[in-house]
């Protein structure tokens, strides 16, 4: 007598679970084997090819209902629905590569999220210096812009890289970078705001936005001011302070003017 398989043997060999295959059997999917003198299920060839099917056809994500109708298709039917199946299985692919390319776009930088241009200033900032916490800073103020009011994304950016091309500016901007975990008394924060509004003043273009068809004043421009503002008082009390000291500053050289 041929040697048949125990279904842990079974098991193995197919690479499924006993519950499995005792699930199979009461759903009707895999006939009852054969049972030896002593009540064990016993399994033969036919049992290990009808496993390996339920298999790879359950793999693919095919219910088992269906796998019950196809196992007992005539070869074109069968053939029909796995041309079927596959296909889905291709569009499942490309999905979850798009979605893979999507998360290998956020690894790879801020193109995903921003405008070409304000990405490149992102970077352009990491190359003279300033830490990646400023850098996260100055994209999230970017990206609550873009999402707000993107109709002066262009135009700030182009201010900011113009900004940046002054050395003095880059300067105090990697001093403000630096400042961020100083202590709100420390007296540099006084120098650095001296620096600030002088640097301001004699800019005619020192204003971001100042010449942006869209006001600063603008409903969304001031609520992002007021997010990165209050994000900034939260992480940095030391650079909450140095605004306070510019306005300050700025506010006195501004009265005589009026």
């Amino acid at each position: 007598m041929a040697k048949l398989l125990t279904i842990g043997q079974l098991a193995n060999h197919c690479g499924v679970t006993v519950r499995a295959i005792r699930h199979y059997h009461r759903v009707g999917l895999l006939p009852e084997p054969v049972r030896d003198h002593s009540g064990y299920r016993r399994y033969g060839a036919q049992a290990v090819v009808d496993l390996v099917r339920i298999k790879v056809l359950a793999d693919a994500g095919v219910p088992l209902a269906q796998i019950s109708h196809l196992l007992s298709a005539d070869p074109d039917e069968f053939g029909a629905a796995v041309a079927g199946i596959d296909e889905a299985l291709q569009q499942q692919i490309i999905q979850v590569e798009h979605r893979r390319q999507q998360l290998l776009g956020l690894l790879a930088g801020d193109q995903l999220v921003l405008p070409s241009e304000v990405a490149e200033m992102l970077n352009d900032l990491r190359e003279i210096g300033v830490s990646e916490q400023g850098v996260q800073i100055e994209r999230d103020g970017w990206i609550l812009l873009a999402a707000l009011s993107p109709e002066v994304v262009p135009e700030w950016t182009m201010q900011k890289r113009a900004a940046l091309d002054d050395a003095e500016f880059r300067r105090i901007y990697l001093a403000y970078d630096n400042a961020r975990d100083w202590d709100p008394n420390d007296p540099r924060l006084k120098a650095l705001a001296d620096r600030t509004v002088q640097w301001t003043t004699t800019r005619s273009d020192a204003a971001i936005g100042a010449r942006s068809d869209t006001s600063p004043s603008d409903p969304n421009v001031m609520l992002v001011a007021q997010l990165m503002d209050a994000e900034s008082a939260y992480t940095s009390p030391a650079l909450n302070r140095l605004a306070e000291l510019c306005r300050e500053r700025l506010g006195r050289s501004a009265r005589p003017a009026s």
